[in-house]
């Protein structure tokens, strides 16, 4: 059972907000804000993109020798410890974990990197590179820009990635490998060649995403980076911290059947083993942030599968994707946020951009407007490509 970890500090930056407050506001009123990418005008798909770029002068370590998932990820994490109050000077640094997901790491300095080789002719390309692009950059340069000296790596699993981490770093603390931890997810993939890509599988919206709803037509890329402090309860206590949540339960599993088409009989698992480890009863889960990507597959077969877990009584479930984009291995840490924060106002943000009901989807899905509610348990869920599943349980 985890149910003596605790959730101290949250620190976020999306396509709704580079602050937890200015995030909180466009998420809970639903303003979806997705625009051309400026990295390819005339592009077919829009996306949702973080277009302020002030947080950059206030970054400890210089931005310029980070890849933008490494600089959202150091921002982020500066925030989470802020809010709880960590500096290395007052816990031990190297009892501290930096757990971090991405999907692609270095995806912006790679595109970059091929334009200068391949299209502009030049024979060399920038010596700092492979140190920008490695998989593990974001969690170094969280590391040392907060002197945080205990286990650091990255954990790459798709669109679970974020919430892998989450589930990882827990268990660290569990085993004692670390008091605290740093973790959640980062990424920043809105860039011409990975566009592009997406755009060949036919699962990009032209417009907007409409999760659950009539009409979708597929996912919108997002990006920015979702960052949690954990530690156990006892060392929260003994420091005097603030309990904003407890992580009560965590489940991950694969498929092994598909890359792509996704499993309800995956997704019920996940949820029903986090559910009894969090030894919470599924009828007293208030709210469900889903995966929610707004592709048809998708859709369906989350819906089906809470179906399965939760039967006529699933609470009320909505894809908070509506508004910040899929920001693919960021999506699990930036809903994590997320869905804290819901517990933290009492407010259930909405699926934006919802037209009508589809038949086959036909659960509480939040439409258009938040709702005020008590909600001491949620879940989180994270399904990726590969077939790899994540559920996250919350209480308060």
């Amino acid at each position: 059972m985890m149910r003596d970890i605790a959730v101290t500090g949250l620190g976020v930056i999306a396509p709704g907000g580079t602050s937890l407050d200015q995030f909180w506001d466009n998420v809970s009123a639903g303003r979806s804000e997705t625009t051309e990418p400026l990295s390819i005008p005339g592009s077919p798909s829009r996306v949702a993109e973080v277009r302020d770029t002030s947080f950059l002068a206030a970054l400890p370590v210089k931005a310029q020798a980070m890849d933008r998932n490494a600089q959202f990820a150091v921002h982020a994490a500066g925030q989470a410890l802020a809010m709880a109050g960590i500096k290395a000077n007052n816990v031990n640094p190297a009892r501290v974990a930096v757990i971090i997901g991405n999907g692609g790491a270095g995806l912006v300095t790679l595109d970059e990197q091929f334009q200068r080789l391949y299209a502009d002719g030049k024979d060399r390309v920038h010596p700092m590179t492979v140190s920008k692009s490695m998989s593990s950059s974001s969690a170094s340069w969280v590391s040392i820009a907060y002197g945080l000296r205990g286990p650091t790596f990255v954990i790459a699993s798709a669109c679970a990635s974020g919430a892998h981490a989450i589930g990882i770093a827990a268990e660290l603390i569990k085993s004692g490998m670390a008091d605290v931890a740093v973790a959640g997810g980062a990424e920043a993939p809105l860039n011409r060649g990975t566009i592009n890509a997406w755009e060949s599988m036919r699962i990009l919206a032209p417009d907007i995403c409409r999760p659950f709803s009539k009409g979708r037509v597929g996912l919108t890329l997002g990006e920015g980076a979702g960052l949690l402090v954990l530690e156990s309860e006892q060392h929260a206590k003994a420091r005097g911290a603030k309990v904003l949540a407890k992580l009560a339960g965590f489940s991950c599993s694969a498929d092994a059947a598909d890359m792509f088409n996704p499993s309800a009989d995956g997704m019920s698992f996940v949820m029903r083993d986090a559910l009894e480890k969090a030894n919470v009863a599924s009828r007293d889960v208030s709210y469900i942030n889903a995966h929610g990507t707004g592709t048809q597959a998708n859709d369906l077969t989350e819906t089906a599968a809470v179906k399965a877990v939760f039967g006529n009584s699933a609470p009320p479930m909505s894809s908070t994707k509506s508004v910040t984009g899929h920001g693919l291995g960021a999506s699990g840490g930036i809903e994590a946020v997320t869905t804290v924060l819901s517990m933290m106002h009492g407010v259930i943000p909405p699926t934006a951009n919802y037209l009508e009901p589809d038949p086959e989807c036909d659960l509480d899905y939040v439409p258009l407007h938040s709702r005020t509610a008590d909600v001491r348990a949620a879940v989180s869920n994270s399904f990726a490509f590969g077939g790899l599943n994540a559920s996250l349980v919350f209480t308060a």
